[in-house]
């Protein structure tokens, strides 16, 4: 009886851990700053040659160069 007792009360605690791995894990990531204005940068190295963080005008001029590049149908169609 006792050994059965002690299985029990074994069973019950591994799927007590098994449930807790499943628990959602907290948020309290920064998320998106938007007090910050879009062309200060993120902080990441990951941005296109000749752009500088916190310069307005290569901003701008990237952002039409990549709308009219990449979003444009009618410069994507065409034979290069």
């Amino acid at each position: 009886m006792m050994q059965r007792t002690v299985h029990l009360t074994l069973a019950a605690a591994v799927a007590a851990l098994a449930l807790t791995a499943c628990g959602e894990k907290p948020q309290t990531g920064m998320g998106i700053r938007s007090d910050a204005p879009p062309y200060a940068g993120t902080g990441s190295n990951f941005t296109q040659p000749g752009w500088k963080a916190g310069d307005k005008s290569s901003w701008e001029a990237q952002l039409k160069a990549r709308q009219q590049y990449g979003q444009n149908e009618y410069t994507r169609t065409q034979a290069k």
